[in-house]
């Protein structure tokens, strides 16, 4: 068995960006003869530069594509045969999973799909004068982490401050940090105050590459421990404190009240304990990946994305019902901001796929459609039904709170889904995005 994935893209006569699109197809399939590379073509254009998913995005929409091909080519069921060529470890370095459940998403999503009722020959099913196509792919991002700092102060009023140099670019970043503490500090999310945006707060990386909740998340926790720690402490050795010489292990910190295990009459508020320290009790936290773990584990979330067309047989109008998608990412901290994340992203997907299309002038070098008008997105009528899911999961090996990004893998797999639910509905193999009507005609 053997697999080669040439990349030829381009870049500027001003400086060389590589989109590692390739790297799908070193860590999705177990295959001893893995031959990768990428090739740079100088041209007089801009710099082109990384945005969402950069690598995955396409690199997926090959592979998949070309594991479809595969699947007809030797009579067998397409998620059958990644099954057979299931990566029970990372192909390249051997290395085993810090976690990985793509097998359960696999089943999950094909069986919320009625993925058993589907005729295999191209251009068996119609609804009307359509013609119905379903087809699958695999969708993966590598998890990322950099190190990242947090402090945690209780304010006089009760109130707990936690900040970090974090950036919301609306992905919930304020909501999941304010979790986080409180969960950790045992305190009213409503008693939480998350700062994040300036360069005086506590350090953190840039929120790029799916790692904002994998970095900060363990960063905001340490610090919290600590001031946990502290407080108790302080409780413990206060002459005015009603915990005085109790011992830590038997202290529990809920609902903003510090209290004696098994007696709850002995208890105080964070806010009494702080104020009556002549500085602010505050715990501050470094928090950066295992380097021991990383050199032993490889780190991936995936996915199983299964998709349905409706192409009209006379006009080639390509329509999408529905998208259902299931994912091993880590732990959940907030599911709602979860599939809201993982919604955003197949819209997206259906957008690289469908609509999304750059037109360079070739006399200049310029793009010729840089404005909405002619740059096509999706609208509301053009996004159907997304069923998204999630498989049980927690990769403490990743980070204490088991927690990988989930921002950009919800792009990748759909191009790939896309192009092989259409050759089931048509019967032609589109190797070239945007699938548009008249590369059916």
């Amino acid at each position: 068995t053997a697999l080669r994935h040439a990349v030829i893209s381009h870049t500027s006569e001003m400086e060389d960006y590589v989109e590692g699109a390739a790297s799908p197809s070193r860590a999705l399939y177990a295959c001893p003869n893995a031959d990768t590379h990428h090739r740079l073509a100088t041209l007089t254009v801009g710099v082109p530069t990384f945005q969402r998913a950069p690598g995955e995005a396409t690199g997926t929409f090959a592979i998949e594509s070309a594991m479809d091909e595969l699947a007809y080519a030797l009579r067998m069921d397409p998620v059958a045969l990644r099954l057979k060529n299931y990566a029970d470890a990372e192909p390249q370095s051997g290395k085993p999973w810090s976690s990985k459940r793509l097998r359960q998403c696999y089943e999950q999503a094909a069986q919320r799909f009625g993925w058993s009722r589907r005729n295999a020959e191209p251009r068996s099913m119609r609804d009307g004068r359509s013609l119905v196509g379903w087809g699958m792919a695999t969708a993966t991002f590598p998890g990322h982490r950099m190190a990242a700092s947090a402090l945690a102060r209780v304010m006089p009023d009760g109130t707990v401050l936690v900040q970090s140099g974090s950036q919301d670019l609306g992905t919930g970043t304020y909501t999941v940090m304010t979790q986080v503490a409180a969960e950790t500090l045992g305190v009213p999310v409503e008693r939480i105050r998350f700062e994040l945006g300036d360069t005086t707060m506590p350090r953190a990386p840039v929120s790029g590459g799916s790692m904002t909740v994998a970095s900060v998340a363990p960063a905001v926790q340490a610090a919290c421990q600590n001031l946990r720690q502290k407080l108790l402490a302080l409780a413990a050795q206060d002459a005015q404190s009603p915990l005085r010489g109790v011992r830590n292990d038997d202290i529990d910190l809920h609902d903003g009240w510090l209290a004696v295990r098994g007696d709850p009459s002995r208890r105080e508020t964070l806010s009494a304990i702080a104020s009556r320290q002549n500085s602010p009790v505050e715990g501050r936290a470094d928090a950066a990946p295992d380097k021991q773990e990383e050199e032993r584990y490889a780190t991936r979330s995936f996915g199983a994305v299964f998709l349905e067309v409706a192409v009209d047989a006379d006009l080639g109008v390509i329509r999408v019902p529905r998208i259902v998608a299931t994912y091993s990412v880590g732990r959940l901290l907030n599911a709602k901001t979860a599939l809201s994340q993982l919604q955003g992203g197949i819209v997206w997907g259906l957008s690289q796929a469908m609509f999304e299309e750059s037109l360079l002038d070739q006399r200049y070098g310029r793009f010729a459609n840089s404005n909405l008008a002619e740059y096509h997105v999706p609208v509301n009528a053009d996004v159907q039904v997304i069923d998204v899911t999630f498989v049980d999961e927690n990769d403490t090996i990743f980070n204490p709170l088991g927690a990988r990004g989930i921002g950009e893998i919800g792009i990748t797999g759909v191009a790939g889904a896309l192009a092989n639910a259409v050759y089931h509905a048509t019967g032609k193999r589109v190797r070239e995005l945007p699938i548009t009507l008249d590369k059916l005609l």
